[in-house]
């Protein structure tokens, strides 16, 4: 399989994209909105996927909670978001990453992209917003590992997101590329810290001039192996953000190889578009040796984790404390 996780065009798999997944194998895929009308067509769409990808691929979606929602009302559950959740306690943020792992797991997904470990900054862009759960960085940690244990608990790997912290970004990523000027480097880490025992994370594209003044942390082997595995000690799999977003320069092709050449064991590509797509599997190297270990190890912290759960109870339970 190839180190890169792919984005779909459209709510079936395309002949050609079928041929391509068979052809080049791509490490898994993540689906969005675009690729999600109701359960009915979901489950087509990932028994098309599945049929043309290997056993034990990546099956991905971003599912936070709040304005980051792929699975909807009225076929799905509406999940707060992380600022709410912090108004509701610990426990809420367990229930709520138990209800969306629950979900994702029953639609086919083996891994959420969440929760958000970034801190909210006063002053800084709204792409963060209530995404994140508080300012408070001990509040930040303990409410994003209970979403991640409840996302562990349905049986799903949690992705911890954006390392090394978002927060302080005065513009969005996906438009240009932030520069973090000044930044409280203690807080800002000390969430990611905490959780860095979690099986999987993912970067951020921001320059930070205090460690590299030239490359954004997902293109920086300085960010990658002095910061996000040396200070916060993070071992698991390290995944890109979206190559696909304006705050990278270069081809999809070009951006993916040097995030893979940083340190990022899996490129994130998530357009969907057919082209710039294929050009990037076709470039992009095998899932290397400690890769796999990596994703071995993430594949039994979900199986370890998982527990039986009901979730009507946990939907009440969640409801009374949101209430």
């Amino acid at each position: 399989m190839k180190s890169a996780i792919i984005g779909l065009s459209g709510p079936r798999l395309t002949a050609p994209e079928a041929a391509l997944l068979k052809t080049h194998s791509p490490g898994g895929v993540i689906l969005f909105a675009r690729n999600i009308s109701n359960p009915v067509q979901l489950a087509a769409l990932m028994a098309a996927i599945k049929t043309e990808l290997p056993a034990g691929s990546i099956l991905m979606i971003d599912e936070e909670g709040g304005r980051v929602a792929r699975l909807r009302p009225p076929h799905w559950r509406a999940h707060p978001s992380a600022a709410r959740l912090a108004q509701a306690g610990t426990r809420a943020a367990f229930l709520s990453g138990a209800l969306i792992g629950l979900e994702a797991a029953a639609s086919g997904f083996n891994v959420v992209a969440a929760p958000v470990l970034d801190r909210t900054v006063l002053g800084a862009s709204d792409a963060i917003g209530d995404r994140a759960f508080a300012s408070d960085p001990r509040l930040v940690a303990r409410l994003g590992r209970a979403q991640a244990d409840g996302l562990l608990a349905a049986g799903v790997i949690p992705v911890m997101k954006h390392l090394p912290g978002h927060g302080a970004a005065l513009v969005d990523s996906h438009h240009t590329l932030p520069v973090v000027e000044r930044q409280n480097e203690d807080a800002d880490l000390l969430p990611f810290i905490a959780n860095a025992d979690l099986p999987w994370a993912m970067t951020a594209h921001i320059l930070y001039p205090a460690w590299d003044r030239e490359r954004p942390a997902t293109l920086s082997r300085t960010v990658i192996e002095n910061i996000i595995r040396g200070r916060i000690g993070f071992a698991g799999v390290l995944v890109s953000d979206d190559l696909a977003m304006h705050a990278l320069k270069g081809e999809p092709v070009d951006r993916a190889l040097a995030a893979l050449q940083a340190g990022c064991d899996l490129a994130l590509y998530c357009a969907g578009d057919l082209a710039p797509t294929a050009a990037l599997l076709e470039s992009c190297p095998p899932i290397s040796g400690k890769t796999a270990e990596r994703l071995a190890i993430g594949r039994d912290w979900a199986a370890s984790r998982k527990l039986t759960l009901d979730a009507e109870t946990l939907a009440a339970e969640r409801d009374r404390l949101l209430a």
